[in-house]
Order: structure tokens, then C-alpha cells, then sequence
């Protein structure tokens, strides 16, 4: 059974469609990267399966049932989001920020209990964020902001994490850093992780199952080799490339084409 599955699709921002028709399947346990040019509809896909917009036909099934017809609550106990560029509010330390990954659990016959204080403590260790728990979020690194939203979403406990480009303004060593957490978590956990990408090659490396949307549905899914072809990246992204192995991990890698400078030869 796929973790998430659409039928017939369509999504859209008042009458202007970005997603039409679409019928998808998110594997279970595994990490789903989505890639495609600026505007095609990757990350209004992504919203739209964490019920965030709501389908104007069609439905998204959670766990085999229609996500519409589930309670809030009953939603965000399966499933958790991290949009992209969240914002803190000003003065909200790292540990608080994280607690809020539990107010899912919480109402007023349940209050804060020793499970809900060891998915926030388990949290912080797997982000390598408990030394600055106490600090403001706002005055933490790039890197160390976005561990700890990834924190707040890992203290929800949901068997399935949604990301819309969880390493956009990162440098390289922090982009490894929040992706080799993501990785970690999916191959000693199994949890189903959903992510949109920028970067093919870094998608490639780190995805189980890659899907290129393009023209308001998929254009290819499938397995990284099956998927990255110079075929899907002139069309997809209107550019010629290359595609060749990575010499160290052996994934799909894209050498862009340049309009105008020309290449060695040597």
C-alpha cells in the first residue's frame, strides 16, 4: 500500500491549474525527491498532500482513505510538514520550537507527559540541536535553524515527513548535513520522507523515487537511473546536458550544457 497516493488530481490558484489530472503513488518507507523547472507545480503538489490547499477535483488518499475525511488532529499524527523558509516567532528558543511538534497530542484531558518529553529530547539528538536548545531560533546559523525545524518536525512522530526544499539558502556542508539527517532517518527508521530538490545530482544521491513534474503532471518517475536521462532534462528544464555516473556513489549525475561557452577539448 503507497503512503500516499492522488487520483485524478487537479490543483489549482483560483481558475489558473497547475496540477491537472495527476494520479501518483508515494512508496512507502522510502525518500521521494520531486524535481522540475521554477512554477511547475512541485512544491503546490507538496502543500496539497499535506491538506494545506485543498484539491479542486480529485482526491488524495492517506494511508488507502481520503484525506479530506480525516480529522486535523488524526492527519497530523501520520503525517508532518516543513514548509519552506518557516519563520519563528521573535524571542522562541530551539527547545520551544520543538515542543510544538507535540501539540498534536496535547488537549485538555491530555496535558504534557514523559512521552511527549522523550520524542522532544529524542529529537534534539538525532538534529544534534540539544547543546543549543535554550539559544533563540532567530539567532542560530543557517544550518543549526534548519536542524531544528527538522527537530520540531521529528518530535510530531509521524511516519511520514513532507519537506519543500529543505536546504534552499544552505551552503554545500550544511545541504550534506540536513540530507544526510533525512537519509539517516529513513533507512534506521523506515519513515516515508517527501522532498522537493533544486539540485538534480544531490536528488539523485539521496532518492529512492525520483519524480520530474512538467506541464502540470509527471513527466517520469521511477528509479534516479530511470529518471535522469538528457531526454528528460531537455525537456523538463529546456537544456542540453550530460549524464554520467558519480565516481564515488555510483547515482546519476547531470553536467549542464552551457549556450555559450564552449568546452575543452582536450
Amino acid at each position: 500500500m503507497p503512503a500516499l497516493e492522488t487520483s485524478n488530481l487537479t490543483l489549482a490558484y483560483n481558475e489558473n491549474i497547475i496540477i491537472n489530472q495527476l494520479n501518483l503513488q508515494i512508496p512507502k518507507g522510502k525518500i521521494t525527491v520531486f524535481i522540475g523547472s521554477n512554477g511547475c507545480g512541485k512544491s503546490t503538489l507538496l502543500r496539497s498532500m499535506a491538506r494545506l490547499l485543498r484539491p479542486k477535483d480529485g482526491v488524495i488518499l492517506l494511508e488507502a482513505k481520503d484525506m479530506l475525511a480525516q480529522s486535523t488532529k488524526e492527519v497530523a499524527k501520520k503525517l508532518a510538514i516543513l514548509p519552506q523558509s518557516p519563520v519563528a516567532p521573535e524571542g522562541l528558543t530551539v527547545l520551544q520550537l520543538v515542543k510544538q511538534g507535540r501539540f498534536p497530542y496535547q488537549n485538555w484531558l491530555r496535558q504534557w507527559s514523559e512521552q511527549d518529553e522523550h520524542a522532544v529530547i529524542q529529537a534534539l539528538e538525532l538534529t544534534n540541536t540539544r547543546d543549543f536548545a535554550e539559544k533563540q531560533v532567530e539567532m542560530l546559523s543557517g544550518g543549526q535553524r534548519q536542524r531544528a525545524w527538522i527537530a520540531m518536525v521529528l518530535a510530531q512522530e509521524t511516519e511520514m515527513i513532507l519537506l519543500d526544499e529543505p536546504t534552499t539558502y544552505l551552503d554545500l556542508s550544511h545541504q550534506i548535513e540536513v540530507l544526510d539527517i533525512l537519509y539517516d532517518l529513513n533507512k534506521k527508521e523506515q519513515r516515508t520522507i517527501v522532498m522537493v530538490l533544486h539540485d538534480l545530482n544531490l536528488a539523485c544521491r539521496y532518492a529512492d523515487h525520483l519524480v520530474a513534474v512538467h506541464n502540470k503532471t509527471v513527466f517520469s518517475q521511477g528509479k534516479p537511473k530511470e529518471v535522469l536521462t538528457e531526454e528528460m532534462v531537455r525537456t523538463v528544464f529546456n537544456m542540453e546536458s550530460r549524464i554520467i555516473n558519480d565516481p564515488i556513489y555510483g547515482t546519476p549525475m547531470c553536467i549542464p550544457i552551457s549556450r555559450t561557452q564552449k568546452p575543452e577539448v582536450s
